[in-house]
């Protein structure tokens, strides 16, 4: 039986503070009254406080390229209130391939070229004057992204999370979520931090949303989680160069980039999980490693720290958005496939919209983002 005196009542829970909870919440505060749920104890512990960092028009696919198209504008021009830093710094990212990925290169180049203007096609040698450690026999060509930038992630999250509580909302760290039902008025969440009585629910629990879905007797979408390594080193015989671009293989088997004197990498591997906190396995440190070692001239003497987050995906590789439309008052925010902080602000506003049965703003419409697209109905047909 729901408790009859809850210790928190609010209009809206949500669950889950990473980038996904903490900008919709920062969103949604403006209109109704938000308490956030966090089972950790610090928000963004799990995928936001491990991602890459950066900003790409050319990562993702064709669901993904609106909302971050829509997302720049912010990150360029965030309000002054919101971060006195730069979110966003100048890197440049090249996606290398050979003669036998060309033509899978070119067709890439010219579908986004359509929407991004910017992005074109180079010569090995200008790839190489870029970036002179690649090894020349195995480059015949780069699709160049010069917008790409380095996103400064803690200030983005500490930037909503400021918001939040700046206009009133409450964060709950600590609170993991035991159970979830949904009553006559809404729902009734039952926390290590104590009950919650709320007229609807935000699912934004990043690789556990399924789970919170199941609690809430709503069905899951089936989200998959997928580990995704990362490591950081610093060549013994090769000076890193900061202005280096990011450099990403036209198949997605590597990464790499100057990050802090040092050189961030990544096999780029999307190893299915289930839900946990998900560590490095030494096997794909040392795929890295020889990946980077056969495409470059880096070379690897040790690895100063290695990490692994977790990046769920739908089964359309489409993030989820929307009322589900067996139960109106819970919203999905979840599914961004690792692609949650270079659309955080369309996202968020998307979120904002659906879950107040708002029109988009202006600004978001005007890059084709199409509720329907990400809504939850998808998987209800």
């Amino acid at each position: 039986m729901p408790s009859l005196h809850p210790d928190y009542q609010c209009d809206i829970l949500v669950i889950g503070a990473g980038i996904g909870g903490a900008s919709a919440a920062a969103q949604l505060v403006d209109t109704a009254d938000i308490l956030v749920i966090e089972a950790e104890n610090m928000p963004g512990y799990h995928t936001t406080g491990r991602s890459a960092a950066f900003y790409a028009q050319s990562y993702g696919g064709p669901a993904i390229l609106p909302l971050t198209n829509a997302s720049q504008a912010f990150y360029l021009q965030p309000p002054k209130v919101f971060s006195d830093a730069p979110l966003m710094t100048g890197r440049g990212c090249l996606h290398i391939y050979g003669a036998h990925n060309r033509d899978r290169a070119l067709r890439r180049a010219e579908e986004l070229a359509k929407t991004v203007p910017s992005i074109g096609l180079v010569s090995s040698d200008e790839a190489l004057a870029r970036v002179p450690v690649l090894r020349p026999e195995g480059i015949s060509g780069a699709m160049d992204d010069p917008d790409c930038c380095d996103l400064d992630v803690g200030a983005i999250h500490q930037g909503y999370l400021k918001q939040l509580r700046r206009k009133g909302g409450r964060l709950l760290c600590d609170a993991r979520l035991q159970r979830l039902e949904q009553i006559s008025s809404g729902f009734m969440a039952y926390s290590s931090k104590g009950t919650i009585k709320a007229a609807m629910v935000v699912n934004a629990a990043g690789a556990w949303a399924d789970d919170v879905a199941r609690m809430a007797g709503v069905a899951p979408v089936g989200l998959q989680p997928m580990r995704r390594t990362a490591m950081v080193f610093k060549p013994r015989t090769v000076a890193i160069s900061p202005d280096w671009p990011l450099v990403i293989d036209i198949d997605e088997t590597l990464y790499f980039k100057p990050e802090a004197g040092q050189m961030l990498a990544s096999p780029a591997d999307e190893t299915p999980m289930n839900p946990c906190d998900v560590q490095p396995e030494d096997l794909d440190i040392a795929k890295t490693i020889d990946r980077i070692e056969r495409i470059s001239t880096l070379d690897v003497p040790s690895v100063g720290r290695k990490w692994a987050g977790l990046r769920s995906f739908a089964p359309d590789r489409v993030p989820v958005v929307g009322r589900d439309p067996d139960c109106a008052g819970f919203i999905w925010c979840a599914g961004q496939g690792g692609y949650g902080i270079q659309t955080a602000p369309a996202m968020a506003a998307l979120t904002k919209a659906v879950t107040l049965g708002e029109d988009l703003p202006d600004w978001l419409a005007a890059h084709d983002v199409a509720p329907e697209r990400y809504a939850p109905a998808r998987f209800r047909l």
